[in-house]
């Protein structure tokens, strides 16, 4: 449960960073609860459909050397924020749509990434040893 709450936590601050940094998207809400449903849309969209997505293009994602995953992420986040929008918690992608999803889902994925291995061990309800 702990970990779970963890994840949910980064995915938030992640989220909240691409949403911040990105120009062209807009939040629905500046409120951090809106994150938090955001986030957990996020991570509800990306459980149901990224491994679909990932079996339906394994061809393609093998042929492309995996770039092909970065195609994924973009329209999976922006899914997120068309799922989110629909219940006053998204966000909207501004023209180039394609690019500021890309720009957006490549943030999440590094921030992700960086904080979920700085907070590996609370994560994996380890506590570190002291000397």
């Amino acid at each position: 449960m702990q970990s779970f709450i963890l994840r949910w936590a980064i995915n938030a601050v992640a989220l909240y960073a691409a949403i911040a940094i990105v120009p062209g998207i807009q939040p629905e809400s500046e409120n951090w609860l809106s994150f938090i449903w955001l986030a957990l849309i996020f991570g509800l969209v990306n459980a149901i459909f990224r491994p679909l997505l990932k079996f339906l293009t394994c061809p393609l994602i093998a042929f492309t050397l995996g770039l092909f995953v970065l195609v994924i992420n973009t329209l999976l986040f922006a899914l997120t924020g068309w799922v989110g929008q629909q219940f006053q918690v998204g966000f909207t992608l501004a023209a180039p749509w394609f690019w500021n999803a890309f720009l957006g889902g490549l943030i999440v994925s590094v921030i992700s990434v960086a904080l979920t291995l700085l907070l590996k061990d609370e994560i994996k309800g380890k506590r570190p040893r002291r000397k």
